[in-house]
């Protein structure tokens, strides 16, 4: 991710952050519960553990996402969402409402 140095519109910058095909996927996931990076990979179809950790690390240095890191042995390390990844999270669940409006439209939506 890069930050620019100057920008005409604070969209920018918001897009700046959070574009990309695993950012808002990784925040709607951590919206349901902090995570494990195993559990992150496994949740998501289809993102290499290089993709992961780097998307991760790019939202932890925007403020979006926490990394604790628990005492004890095997180590535990934990994400979840800051205050700001929160206020992120509901600009996500309003495009993934209209995501399912579309895939319905267009028949997109496989019965399980």
């Amino acid at each position: 991710m890069k930050i620019r140095n100057e920008y005409t519109c604070p969209l920018e910058i918001t897009h700046d952050v959070t574009k990309g095909k695993w950012k808002p996927i990784l925040l709607w996931q951590l919206g349901k519960q902090s995570c494990s990076l195993s559990k992150l990979r496994s949740d998501i179809q289809g993102i290499s553990e290089k993709v992961l950790i780097e998307q991760l690390h790019e939202l932890i240095s925007s403020g979006m996402v926490n990394k604790k890191k628990h005492d004890g042995y095997p180590l535990r390390v934990e994400y979840s969402l800051t205050k700001r990844g929160i206020k992120m999270l509901e600009a996500i669940t309003i495009m993934q409402s209209i995501g399912v409006e579309l895939m319905l439209e267009r028949d997109l939506l496989t019965k399980k």
